[in-house]
């Protein structure tokens, strides 16, 4: 933890320094320290003592130069680096990098923050060297942070101080297996500095008139690889055509109704690899790996993002994987009028499937 801290104390004094290029923004560092939940029986071995790390990050903050800030009660949107100790050889130690929003409550003392990217395990699963760790398969991870803190700027000059609680969520989503992933629930405690003397006041527009749109079309192509979670299977690429159409509520708010086709690879796998390892379940090795799914879904807008949620259910279904229900989350980002790109996660319930790239129109 030397080690850490100094780095910490160099990212910080390097942003002090950098100033006159960060106008209206602000860095805070936090401890945590917390616990593994222990979400399914695979990783109860995993779970020792209790893990800590810190979190350093830069907020960029608004004060409603554009409409959608004003809307969402102008939040901060930066980037934070994280450091987490899982306390256990077998698991390693993480470090990620995200892209998160600061969304504000209760006369802005308490935030809530996003934050999604990307993290390095120091120890992955190796069936030779390290075959116990059932909860990450690969090096490169993704990661995912909740924090909920009660806040207070500047108490002492430009410095302030936050505390709360924390969610960090590390999985590859089934890229690699094996793919248990862990979650840690913990309790934080940081320092906030301002790298401005003062804030300027927030600009309100007070745009009253309502937001309407006609049914929009979509077309979207989405595709990646995956295994399953038989160990050493191997990738495999699936391509997921979807079309629907949505509605606009409001400038925030648009409803979804639609369909999936999926071409799951990894499944044509699976169906051959079970109908030779159980034969006593009677599996036909041809039973077609395709699946055809119907979903509603909500939208989201943030300024050129959105975030996507969808519930589905397939109609089409002919080998039993993980049940008919499917959810999907995630971004998009919209170019244009029209064209938008998006990464999303498929699970069933709390097991993922596969993380989606994916592009579209919307007509």
């Amino acid at each position: 933890m030397k080690q850490l801290f100094l780095l910490l104390c160099f990212a910080v004094s390097s942003l002090v320094y950098a100033q006159d290029m960060l106008n209206l923004s602000y860095v805070d560092v936090n401890y945590f320290r917390g616990n593994i939940a222990l979400h399914n029986n695979y990783i109860l071995h995993l779970i020792k003592g209790h893990p800590e790390g810190a979190i350093i990050s830069w907020n960029k903050k608004t004060f409603g130069t554009k409409d959608w800030q004003e809307r969402y009660n102008y939040p901060d949107y930066g980037v934070s680096f994280s450091y987490q100790n899982l306390k256990n050889e077998t698991l390693g130690n993480n470090y990620a990098l995200y892209a998160h929003y600061n969304f504000y409550f209760l006369k802005r003392n308490l935030m809530l923050r996003i934050g999604q990217g990307l993290a390095y395990n120091t120890n992955p699963y190796d069936k030779y060297d390290n075959y116990k760790n059932t909860a990450f398969g690969s090096t490169i991870l993704s990661g995912t942070y909740l924090m909920l803190n009660y806040k207070r700027e500047r108490i002492f000059n430009r410095f302030g101080v936050q505390a709360g609680l924390s969610l960090l969520h590390y999985s590859n989503a089934n890229v690699k297996a094996p793919n248990s992933s862990i979650n840690t629930v913990a309790l934080n405690v940081g320092v906030t500095y301002n790298l401005d003397a003062e804030d300027p006041e927030y600009i309100h527009t007070d745009q009253k008139e309502r937001f309407t749109q006609p049914i929009k079309y979509n077309i979207a192509f989405r595709s990646g690889v995956n295994e399953s979670d038989v160990i050493g299977m191997g990738q495999s690429a699936f391509y997921v055509l979807s079309a629907y159409v949505d509605k606009r509520l409001s400038r925030k708010n648009a409803i979804q109704l639609g369909t999936d086709v999926f071409f799951s690879n990894f499944l044509k796998d699976l169906i051959a690899y079970n109908a030779v390892a159980f034969p006593e379940e009677n599996i036909d090795a041809d039973t077609d790996y395709k699946r055809v799914g119907v979903f509603a879904g909500h939208e989201l807008f943030i300024n050129k993002l959105s975030v996507e949620t969808q519930v589905g259910y397939y109609v089409y279904y002919p080998y039993d994987f993980e049940g008919r229900t499917y959810l999907r989350i995630g971004l998009k980002r919209y170019f244009g009028e029209k064209w938008f790109g998006a990464v999303t996660l498929k699970s069933h319930g709390a097991k993922a499937e596969c993380v989606e790239f994916g592009v579209g129109i919307r007509l």
